[in-house]
């Protein structure tokens, strides 16, 4: 039997508006993707298709934003433990956890894309916002699609910064190799593969 190439497809979605507070998200996805124009010549969404939606606009839907003289206060509030700070000549930086485990710059507090004098926060609870979209836009669209919630992180020793996964529903979010043998016989120990991140990381190639 010849070998068959496996391939994943990533198409932006385009179209969608600024979004705003109590704005529906889930049919502005909807909408937006049913005009999705893949290489192939379909439109639209299938079944098994997994929907990438950044953070910002599922916090901007939810309303967790904060006027932005209030950025190291808002910053502070939604730090559990302080990691690292340093103080620069353009202010203080600050890597922390967030109350929701994360670890990055800012407890994800951010002020860009968003209008002057506001602040975005994290979603409160991303996977449960995750839920959220998949069952509204499931209900609209009659599929069974994946729902992946990312945010744009910093790595440890490294420069540059990806996409990971906050939220999920609907897919598996980790492909977990540990107990397998490799090719050579070897037990695997210590691999765990992060397909939702992976994902998340691949959708931000699109996404602009």
């Amino acid at each position: 039997m010849p070998d068959v190439a496996s391939a994943v497809t990533v198409v932006g979605i385009l179209g969608l508006p600024e979004i705003s507070t109590d704005d529906n998200l889930p049919i502005l996805i909807t909408e937006a993707a049913r005009r999705l124009n893949w290489p192939d010549g379909s439109i639209g969404l299938d079944d098994g298709d997994i929907l990438v939606v950044t953070s910002k606009i599922v916090s901007k839907a939810a309303g967790r934003t904060r006027p932005g003289d209030d950025r190291e206060d808002a910053i502070t509030a939604e730090t559990a433990d302080v990691v690292a700070s340093r103080q620069t000549p353009a202010g203080s930086t600050r890597i922390v956890r967030t109350r929701h485990g994360f670890v990055m710059a800012a407890a994800g507090v951010d002020a860009s894309n968003i209008a002057a004098g506001t602040v975005v926060l994290l979603p409160e609870d991303p996977d449960s916002s995750a839920r959220e979209l998949r069952a509204a836009i499931q209900v609209a669209t009659g599929l069974r699609l994946g729902i992946v919630v990312s945010d744009t992180l910093g790595r440890p020793w490294r420069q540059g910064l990806t996409d990971a996964a906050l939220g999920a529903a609907g897919l598996q979010v980790l492909d977990d190799h540990r107990g397998r043998v490799d090719a050579h016989g070897h037990e695997l120990a210590m691999t765990v593969i992060a397909i939702a991140d992976e994902i998340a990381g691949a959708a931000d190639l699109v996404k602009g």
